[in-house]
């Protein structure tokens, strides 16, 4: 059975050990050497990185997120070993884990993160398409005259190099299909690489629940749990029209599926559909100041992204939730695409303007949609309002010194509000 050491990269026969490093890492499987599907998932990213540059966290409990009233983005293995997870309220998270040390996100420099990996995996193949900041599917079909080394190889190297020139580990799936592969990089984490074969597929679905099916949440587990459908070989039981007759088109895709089927190709073009930010407040505000304030640094993290993907939008939607947990939301559609902080900031707090006094307010977001790439931004400016070149003229100034001096090198005074 064709093997592969995680540490040195050698071709092995099956063992518990190395032959040449010793290294007990070791990888076996019929396909391993001809698959080509593969996707890489970072272990807990942002928690990671933190740990990454404050050494004297490694091994607390960490979570990212914003106060006792927000949402853990992510949290490190400790944390969930105690049952932390993604999306989960602060104070329940607190409650499970009351010694976490909680962090609120640093997106600028899980960006920078994510550009370095991003290089690595362009390095592979070509054929990469970004999930998120910490995961990708790669297509590395045809890359073995390339780099002299098959797709499995490669990607040892590449978890490896993360690892050596970053501090940052990550898990890979490796399959025909990028849904299998989905499912195989989840298996094994942190620093895990799994395999799912074509001949295995059937044996290894028939048993598994349906929630591993990416995508279904809990009100579409609810809708098959009550159609009797629990695990795959529920769902192999059903006939395909039986299936889109009950559930519409996730119907046919959960056919195919539980037969292990998935066309899509890794679509290196897939565009991002939106860049947007949010907050969840400590407790309920309406002062115009401090949300103010809020607005305008969210319009900056908005604007940066939308400058570091070579984007803008022609649509600026502000975003809010009352304290009965209402939310109400707003877009305005641009004349010109952008991707200003100033003319985000603005035209959210116009939108804000409009129902600002319905607050007090539990959370605030603002964001860009219907992107275009940057060329086509900021094209005719703004004849109602002369001055607008001109803090267009500032902001990239401005720009420029906090790419050269930090984020903090320069603030506006309304972000210390």
């Amino acid at each position: 059975m064709p093997g592969l050491c995680r540490d040195c990269f050698e071709q092995v026969p099956p063992a518990r050990r190395c032959p040449s490093c010793g290294s007990p890492r070791l990888l076996h499987h019929p396909e391993l050497f001809d698959l080509t599907i593969a996707h890489m998932d970072c272990d807990a990213f942002y928690a990671s990185v933190e740990k990454r540059d404050n050494p004297e966290l490694a091994d607390k409990p960490v979570i990212i997120g914003g106060g006792r009233r927000g949402v853990v983005s992510t949290a490190c293995y400790v944390a969930r070993i105690r049952g932390v997870r993604s999306a989960m309220p602060m104070f329940q998270a607190l409650k499970l884990c009351p010694d976490a040390v909680i962090i609120k996100p640093r997106m600028e420099v899980y960006a920078e993160a994510s550009r370095k990996i991003r290089a690595m995996m362009d390095a592979l193949t070509p054929v990469v398409q970004p999930l998120s900041l910490d995961e990708a599917f790669m297509d590395l079909s045809g890359t073995q005259r390339l780099h002299g080394a098959p797709p499995a190889v490669m990607l040892a190297r590449l978890v490896r190099r993360m690892k050596d020139e970053l501090g940052l580990t990550g898990s890979i799936g490796l399959s025909h299909n990028k849904f299998l592969a989905k499912v195989a990089s989840d298996l094994d984490k942190p620093r895990g690489f799994s395999v799912i074969g074509r001949a295995e597929t059937a044996d290894f679905l028939r048993d598994k629940p349906v929630r591993l099916i990416w995508g279904i949440g809990p009100s579409a587990q609810a809708a098959l749990e009550t159609a009797g459908i629990r695990s795959f070989a529920d769902l192999l039981r059903w006939e395909q029209e039986a299936l889109v007759a009950r559930f519409g088109s996730m119907g046919a895709r959960l056919w195919h599926l539980a037969r292990g089927e998935d066309a899509r190709r890794v679509d290196a073009r897939e565009p991002v559909k939106s860049i947007s930010n949010e907050t969840t407040f400590s407790s309920d505000t309406a002062d115009p100041d401090l949300l103010d304030g809020h607005l305008w640094r969210m319009a900056e993290k908005v604007s940066d992204r939308a400058k570091a993907k070579g984007l803008a939008g022609r649509v600026v939607t502000l975003k809010l939730k009352r304290a009965d947990h209402r939310i109400l939301t707003r877009r305005l559609s641009l004349r010109d695409a952008t991707q200003m902080a100033d003319t985000v900031y603005r035209t959210a707090r116009a939108l804000f303007d409009q129902v600002g006094a319905q607050g007090p307010y539990r959370l605030l977001g603002c964001g860009l949609s219907d992107l275009v790439p940057a060329a086509q931004a900021d094209i005719s400016g703004d004849l109602l309002d002369p001055g607008a070149i001109r803090r267009a003229g500032a902001e990239r100034a401005t720009d420029e010194i906090r790419r050269r001096f930090g984020s903090d090198a320069i603030l506006k005074g309304r972000a210390l509000r």
